[in-house]
């Protein structure tokens, strides 16, 4: 090792990479120890020296305690180095080694790091290499190191402001930190800065990088397609994986757009946790359980292969924990030989329960593996043989396994739902699954009802079973017959008798909730949803479920943050946010979320924009819709036409509508018809049956028509009284804390 640099006596070798080294050294002029970086004398020179000259203007140009001080540039025999202060304590990543970190001491580094960052941005330069090894974290605070790549601009750093310092189509930085945009070697701003900050973010809490893959090209694809795995812990947890969701939005202009506002949220999350008491942050496991494959058909068994994953799927779905992928969404995948790469993007999971399915004779044999996706790591392999008669042991040593397997956190209520429902007999058992497996088609509800009921004659006590009876009551009496009340009522008592025999049954809350808002009980759903997600904060459907009810309650940015939490937690999650943003006047918004989705709703905010041509286009091209959306659809490109003849006989069609949301979309219509007696009927019908949404009522120009009269004044003031009503309740179940929001409305 050499002994000196310059005038400086080396004391010994800080550390050392692919261009650099750094040395420990003794200042004899000021006597004061001092880091010395040079470049190593087998780097190609010409770029080395431009980036440490770089490094040497960054660091000289920022005066902050959050930044490492550089007291001179200096060159002897051709050889340039970089004389600075000398740092005690140590890196990010050291640190990071030994496990994840607590909320409050990431709070304390988080905040020191975008200090940091802020500096830098205010004198308008871009570090891009932000990663965890670039961040020191001494006695004193955090410092930030490495300016090698930073780049400046000419215009003060806002989200808008764009720098490139290399050729189009170079990467700068380090893959696992860099934003999409700095991987396709695009214009980038200060938003680069931030996505890496909540890369570190997610990093410090997991213990793990955000985006990983085997190779540079699989930490690529990551990045610009996949989502990581939501943290959850507690409230703080949740809150402070809401700053990082938005810190790593693949586009820049959904990133949060200065280092200061990420601070303001990083301050408020952690006032959400005692940081005495904050429960650690773990990544929520995502699963998908496929079809099992049939080896050799037999008739009496066949319906196990979807039924069976099914009965796993729901056994796992209230887990804090896990993220399971609906059975629905899982048999696209279903194939002789299952893509785990395809799995793992398309479903954005992190394992893969595949397995086959034997009869011989009056046994059956199930063979499974869960495997690890995409890298298709088996983390265990199991045969189970048992009678056909003996069908629930099969769910219960695949659940087992799989809670085992993944290492998965259970709490004492978790653990008792695990082990609460348990058929009586197995021939309850059979007819519970026959029952699922006839759900599935809805010329089958009836017959799937009648294998229900004759599942909770065997066992009175099996919870899922009147689960099952309560969802075929709703979906048969809001979409197939008459009967709507009735059935409504028959599914209540259903629900009712599901949650006294098991009140953890997470399925069964989660259906009497919807069924609430169908019944005109919306507010009561709201606050049943708001409890649950204050004890299941991972749970995506209450979420999704949450917002839907928020939204009949007219409290619109409430609806629209849940819809965004639900879809924090699952990306593959179904909301209804078109029609809340809809009722915002967010007509760009609702087109984009129903690109792939609901042609009616996107035709309808295509219509509000004056674009007729693209709103008869989209009902054109959809895809087949219930008979009462059909009719709607039918009624809507008539309207479109200009033909409001026909159009009037066709919305007439949808008139006895059940939903109260529904009757809103129907008074609109009417009243841009000129129907005000019609429309005004079915607004009383809207609010009085439980959709009570002020804002929209207050600012919908097809309502024009009625807005004047005093029968609408009288409307809306039934409406204000029950959305206050609402509002009040929203925050006495403290809503605006869950969400993270200022205010509901």
């Amino acid at each position: 090792m050499r002994t000196t640099v310059g005038r400086y006596a080396i004391t010994g070798t800080l550390g050392e990479g692919g261009m650099g080294v750094v040395y420990s050294a003794y200042d004899d002029r000021l006597g004061r120890p001092i880091a010395i970086k040079m470049i190593k004398t087998a780097v190609a020179q010409a770029d080395a020296r431009d980036r440490l000259w770089r490094e040497a203007r960054a660091a000289a140009k920022v005066n902050h305690p959050a930044i490492c001080q550089l007291y001179e540039i200096c060159e002897e025999d051709g050889e340039l180095f970089l004389a600075m202060e000398l740092l005690q304590g140590e890196s990010l990543a050291t640190r990071i080694s030994r496990g994840p970190i607590g909320v409050a001491e990431v709070g304390t580094i988080a905040l020191g790091m975008l200090a940091g960052v802020q500096a830098l941005h205010a004198e308008r330069l871009i570090h891009r290499d932000l990663k965890p090894s670039n961040i020191f974290l001494t006695p004193h605070g955090v410092k930030l190191l490495d300016f090698g790549l930073t780049t400046g601009v000419s215009a003060p750093l806002t989200g808008e402001t764009v720098s490139r310092l290399t050729m189009p189509g170079t990467v700068i930085g380090t893959p696992q930190y860099s934003a999409p945009e700095q991987l396709r070697g695009e214009v980038v701003d200060a938003r680069v800065d931030l996505f890496a900050a909540g890369a570190v973010l997610y990093e410090m809490l997991a213990g793990r990088p955000p985006f990983t893959g085997k190779s540079a090209v699989e930490i690529f694809h990551a990045i610009m397609y996949e989502h990581p795995p939501v943290l959850t812990g507690g409230p703080a947890v949740a809150a402070l994986d809401r700053v990082v969701s938005r810190a790593l939005a693949k586009r820049a202009a959904d990133r949060v757009p200065t280092a200061e506002a990420m601070s303001q949220d990083l301050r408020a999350a952690i006032a959400l946790g005692d940081s005495g008491s904050v429960a650690p942050a773990h990544a929520v496991t995502r699963l998908i359980v496929l079809p099992l494959k049939v080896l050799r058909s037999d008739p009496e068994t066949d319906f196990l292969a979807f039924s069976l994953a099914d009965a796993v799927t729901s056994a796992l779905s209230g887990l804090q924990s896990l993220v399971v992928r609906s059975s629905v969404g899982a048999s696209r995948f279903a194939s002789d030989a299952p893509d785990l790469k395809s799995i793992a993007t398309e479903a954005e999971v992190d394992a893969v329960l595949v397995g086959t399915l034997l009869r011989a004779g009056d046994q059956l044999r199930v063979s499974s593996q869960l495997v690890e996706a995409p890298a298709a790591t088996v983390l265990w392999s199991n045969t189970t043989q048992v009678p056909v008669g003996d069908l629930f042991r099969l769910q219960d040593e695949l659940t087992g396994r799989i809670v085992e397997s993944l290492s998965i956190p259970l709490t004492t209520r978790e653990r008792r739902m695990l082990k609460q429902d348990v058929p009586s007999s197995p021939r309850a058992y059979e007819l519970y699954l026959r029952a699922n497996e006839m759900s599935r088609d809805n010329r089958r509800w009836q017959a799937a009802l009648d294998l229900y009921q004759q599942c909770v004659t065997e066992d009175p006590h099996y919870a899922p079973a009147y689960v099952g009876i309560g969802r075929m009551h709703r979906m048969i009496g809001k979409y197939v017959t008459g009967e709507t009340q009735e059935r409504f009522a028959k599914s209540e008592t259903a629900l009712r008798r599901a949650l006294e025999l098991n009140p953890d049954l997470s399925i069964a809350e989660s259906l009497y909730s919807h069924l609430e808002v169908d019944l005109g009980r919306a507010e009561q759903s709201m606050v049943r949803l708001l409890r649950r997600a204050r004890e299941r904060s991972a749970d995506a459907e209450v979420f999704a479920g949450l917002s839907h009810a928020l939204r009949y309650c007219g409290l619109l940015q409430a609806s629209l943050a849940s819809a965004k939490e639900a879809r924090r937690l699952d990306p593959k999650v179904r909301v209804s946010a078109a029609h809340t943003l809809f009722m915002l006047g967010d007509y760009e918004g609702v087109i984009e979320h129903e690109r792939n989705g609901d042609s009616y709703m996107r035709s309808l905010a295509q219509l509000m924009l004056g674009q007729r041509d693209e709103a008869l286009a989209s009902l054109e091209d959809g895809g087949p819709l219930p008979h009462l959306l059909s009719f709607y659809a039918t009624a809507l490109k008539h309207l479109i036409r200009n033909d409001f003849e026909q159009s009037r006989l066709w919305i007439e069609k949808v008139a006895d509508i059940a939903d109260p949301e529904g009757r809103y979309y129907m008074a609109r219509h009417f009243a841009y018809l000129g129907e005000t007696t019609r429309a005004l009927a079915m607004l009383a019908g809207c609010i009085d049956g439980g959709s009570f949404c002020v804002p929209v009522l207050a600012k919908d120009p097809w309502l024009d028509s009625v807005r004047g009269m005093p029968e609408f004044a009288a409307l809306l003031g039934r409406a204000e009284t029950r959305h206050r009503q609402a509002v009040i309740s929203f925050l006495t179940a403290e809503g605006d804390r869950i969400l993270g929001i200022p205010h509901p409305v």
